[in-house]
């Protein structure tokens, strides 16, 4: 079936007319055309370029952004995320943080917007920020009252929603570490993404790309038990049981609109394939970790004092911090993508 799905995927990608190229987010990918594709983004912290508050994200605290854009931008990295590459490889900039948008041009509202909030799932997560839902609501006002863009512009676009990983940490942290009643919350956690999907749907978005969630047990939160020497194979089962379950589902919602409306992005494949090829000892450990296992990358003292330590090389590594990829492990990511 594999086959079927990537041609289906690139088909979708070519009647855009687009070039989808092997080079760094950090070069042109593609001339931009006439007239942009714009591309709206619903999700996570993977997904987020800027939404999250200054006061309360250490995505706005150095060391993020030094690969790019050399400064704090909000994004939970040290350079670019997946929507960086995502909007590359359609031709167009980063669309514009939502809650960007009061300052934005109408230059920058041209590539779309960014409704991502780091820490965002498909249900309430332990971080206070707006869930899918809420950022389809957001979505839906720019359309009917802040009247930002038209039908047609909606009607030519690329919807991105890159969410669940949340859900799943927030339940792993609740229970401490146990996985008894993951395959029920994956259930609910998929019927609830459905709505959410055809919600998008049903604004006006024809072509929307939803993430498969990240091999979960070997984020470096949940390696560093095994001092990032392996994945855990239980909390992977359970992310495969639920990116079943997402394929399902999404072939349903396809079958039922009559058209390849919904495609989706293998990132448990893609993670898979940049940590394998990888040949360096220790890929699974973060290049930026807090000190004394109490801090978090990002972290200081009441005096200021840098209560981290980030590694020589980030170029060479594929996490950032115990959640996120690096730049480079982005970008190895979309190449397997």
């Amino acid at each position: 079936m594999e086959k079927p799905r990537s041609f289906i995927f690139f088909f979708l990608l070519l009647s855009f007319r687009i070039t989808i190229s092997a080079g760094h987010a950090g070069q042109e990918l593609h001339k931009q055309p006439h007239k942009a594709v714009k591309l709206f983004v619903f999700g996570d912290s993977y997904a987020d370029t800027g939404n999250r508050n200054k006061t309360d994200s250490p995505s706005w605290n150095e060391p993020y952004g030094i690969t790019f854009p050399g400064k704090p931008s909000g994004r939970f990295s040290d350079g670019r995320v997946l929507t960086d590459y995502v909007a590359s490889s359609l031709g167009v900039k980063s669309p514009l943080p939502y809650e960007q948008r009061q300052h934005a041009t109408t230059s920058q509202l041209r590539y779309g917007m960014n409704f991502a909030y780091g820490g965002s799932g498909v249900f309430n997560t332990i971080f206070p920020v707006p869930n899918i839902s809420t950022q389809i609501n957001f979505f839906q006002n720019i359309l009917l009252e802040e009247m930002l863009y038209s039908k047609s512009d909606i009607n030519s676009s690329i919807a991105l929603v890159s969410l669940a990983g949340n859900d799943y940490i927030t339940f792993l942290t609740q229970i401490g570490g146990e996985t008894v009643g993951f395959e029920e919350l994956s259930r609910s956690v998929i019927n609830q993404l459905m709505k959410n999907l055809k919600q998008i749907s049903d604004l006006g978005l024809q072509r929307i790309m939803v993430i498969a969630i990240e091999p979960l047990g070997c984020l470096p939160r949940i390696t560093a038990i095994s001092s990032y020497k392996s994945c855990n194979k239980t909390v992977n089962t359970f992310a495969k049981f639920h990116n079943v379950l997402l394929r399902k589902s999404v072939d349903n919602l396809n079958r039922k609109s009559g058209r390849f409306e919904f495609v989706i992005l293998d990132l448990y494949r893609a993670f898979m394939s940049a940590i394998k090829r990888s040949q360096r000892p220790g890929i699974l450990k973060p290049c930026c970790v807090g000190v004394n296992n109490e801090y978090l990358c990002g972290s200081v003292d009441e005096n200021g004092e840098k209560k981290y330590l980030v590694c020589s090389n980030p170029e060479l590594s594929i996490f950032w911090d115990e959640v996120h990829p690096s730049q480079n492990g982005w970008h190895s990511i979309y190449l397997s993508l």
